[in-house]
């Protein structure tokens, strides 16, 4: 044999290299370090997408509230919950909460006494005469017991059915059966009431 043919042989007759060797540990590693390096960037994105999703969404926007998990309750508040637009029966006090992000709407409630408007108000007297209000104050409050069982009856916007349409449907009556003194001089203070 010739020194050809002796290495041709001596290659042939060693083992084959096996791919599981120590290449396996080494690239596992090197895939788990990678994996984890993607993970921490993407997780790192998504956190940096939330936080300046919420700098850049104004704060009353029904977009920041449904991408938010952690919201608060302000003081004088209470928060309640809809959840595929169905009210829940959770009322929760002032504070930080966690909510399920897209999945649970937030909108608090105020339980402290504020002041609504009615503003122009119509008053068609019964001589025909016909009067505008500029505007009436209604000081009220709504109970903190009775948040659930207004808004399942009434909705978020109770406000329009018990204060704004009431105030706006009193005076109409009290307007339609007074004459313009009446309602102008004699009996305005009464109107108060």
């Amino acid at each position: 044999m010739d020194a050809e043919q002796q290495r041709t042989a001596a290659t042939t007759s060693l083992p084959p290299a096996r791919a599981e060797g120590d290449f396996t540990s080494i690239s596992a590693v090197l895939f788990s370090l990678r994996s984890a390096i993607l993970w921490s960037v993407l997780l790192s994105s998504v956190s940096l997408i939330a936080i300046f999703s919420m700098d850049l969404v104004p704060p009353s926007s029904k977009l920041k509230n449904s991408l938010s998990i952690l919201h608060q309750v302000p003081e004088g508040h209470v928060g309640v919950y809809f959840r595929g637009g169905a009210l829940l029966k959770t009322v929760t006090d002032p504070g930080f909460h966690l909510k399920m992000p897209l999945i649970t709407h937030f909108e608090p409630i105020q339980v402290t006494l504020k002041t609504d408007l009615v503003r122009d108000i119509p008053c068609g007297t019964k001589g025909g005469f016909m009067i505008k209000f500029e505007k009436i104050e209604v000081v009220n409050r709504l109970h903190k017991d009775y948040v659930y069982e207004t808004l399942r009856d009434y909705g978020v916007q109770y406000g329009n059915t018990w204060i704004y349409d009431n105030i706006l449907h009193e005076i109409i009556q009290f307007c339609s059966v007074h004459s313009f003194q009446q309602v102008y001089i004699d009996m305005f203070d009464q109107a108060r009431n």
